[in-house]
């Protein structure tokens, strides 16, 4: 079982609500580096681990700070995410973009940077080379189609549209090795928000497998295997969390069983983990606005999937609560919605909560409802469809102050990319 914490209590939220009206996501800063401090010394049973967080997850500079105070690098999929990497100092070899069907201007931004390129396609070693030049060191991404079966959430590899065939990346170490590149990586990512041990310990002993077959058919030495990101968290409460030490165990074992007889000692370990290193300790807190009662109950908040897609989207699970209400009966069953014209618009359906007041039945402003499991590819995902504003974010430091790390959007965002002079009087 997985406990469902919020940090603060209804008293705190009220007075932050006063100064940021909700809905606004709140992230854990003491908790993140802990949680973060916790898998360092795990997997500090390898010769040399770094972790790239996966920007995309929480693109907010603020938090890629945070983390580069750690230690932490960046995993980056797009040119504005090398350049937020570069605003929280997290500069060269720290840095790792992993892309596919990369624009030339991405590739020399990342060459510019120093960072590690990881390329996507046996093609993509001609492109870059035409492009950006070919840097020192270049990694691969692998696809081991049916030899490795994907999850639920990620699919089968042989259906995804990333990386390099087993055939494929010998040729390319070959070719690189032709060219004077002279550092070389591997890497893969087979699943998302996977919670087994043992799947992540297949995938290590594959990816190890992997580096002895090339050493012995093209001669290339690799300096770091990445083994990509997928761990998930417990979004649902019956869910036990990754067990970070025996998971580093499992892994080391691998090590020490195929890269070390193999003369690969010591070999790199790296992740991208992004999910797992921010997403239970962040949260959308939202309130509720209005209650309707027809074929279903409905609770409606004041955000909407534009702020948070994943249950819309995926079916995904998030566990709900409503502060001050921990303790009181289940006694209510509502679907939580927000207010975009589409069906699918849903939180939780047929959630079983506490009897919810909203704004107008309380004199207070309805009850805070808090969406957990959201520090990771929450905000990052919103949009603006039906014109709406995505929230802001809010962080809980470490004295217990909270500050704002990004606005809400306003209209004049909205409006900001629309070339018609005098847009914001248009009629």
């Amino acid at each position: 079982m997985s406990k469902k914490s919020f940090p603060l209590d209804k008293a705190a939220l009220e007075e932050i609500a006063r100064k940021y009206p909700t809905p606004f996501y709140l992230y854990d800063e003491k908790a993140i580096i802990e949680n973060v401090r916790r898998i360092k010394s795990a997997y500090s049973v390898f010769p040399s681990y770094k972790n790239y967080f996966a920007v995309k997850a929480l693109p907010n500079p603020y938090i890629l700070k945070l983390l580069a105070a750690e230690g932490i690098g960046a995993d980056c999929s797009s040119y504005p995410e090398l350049l937020l990497a570069e605003m929280a100092g997290i500069k060269g070899e720290d840095i790792m973009i992993t892309s596919n069907e990369t624009p030339a201007r991405e590739y020399s931004a990342a060459k510019k940077l120093g960072a590690v390129i990881n390329l996507d396609d046996i093609t993509h070693i001609e492109f870059l080379e035409k492009t950006a030049g070919l840097p020192d060191l270049v990694s691969f991404r692998y696809n081991p189609g049916p030899l490795k079966e994907g999850n639920a959430i990620i699919g089968k590899p042989e259906e995804a549209k990333y990386g390099f065939m087993r055939e494929q990346l010998l040729k390319g170490y070959t070719a690189l090795k032709e060219k004077g590149v002279k550092r070389f990586a591997l890497h893969t990512m087979v699943a998302s928000n996977e919670l087994s041990v043992p799947y992540h310990i297949e995938t290590a002993r594959m990816l190890f497998e992997l580096a002895v077959e090339i050493l012995n058919k093209t001669g290339v030495r690799l300096e770091f295997i990445n083994l990509g990101g997928g761990v998930g968290i417990p979004y649902k409460p019956e869910q036990e969390a990754i067990d970070y030490e025996p998971l580093a165990e499992g892994i080391k074992k691998a090590y020490d069983e195929v890269l070390k007889p193999a003369g690969l000692d010591p070999m790199g370990i790296r992740t991208e983990w992004g999910r797992v290193v921010t997403g239970p300790y962040g949260w959308l807190v939202t309130r509720a606005v209005h209650k309707k009662e027809i074929y279903r109950n409905y609770i409606g908040l004041d955000a909407c999937m534009a702020d948070l897609m994943r249950p819309a989207c995926y079916g995904a699970y998030h566990h709900i609560t409503v502060p001050g209400k921990e303790n009181a009966p289940l006694t209510e069953t509502y679907d939580v919605v927000g207010s975009l014209c589409e069906n699918n618009d849903k939180f939780a359906i047929q959630r079983q909560l506490p009897k919810i007041e909203t704004a107008a039945e309380s004199s207070t402003g309805g009850d805070f409802v808090v969406i957990h499991d959201a520090g990771a590819h929450g905000r990052a995902m919103g949009f603006n469809y039906n014109g709406k504003l995505r929230c802001g974010e809010l962080i809980l430091r470490k004295d217990g102050s909270v500050v704002q790390i990004r606005r809400p959007e306003t209209t004049d965002d909205y409006f900001a990319t629309l070339d018609i002079p005098g847009v914001k009087n248009f009629s």
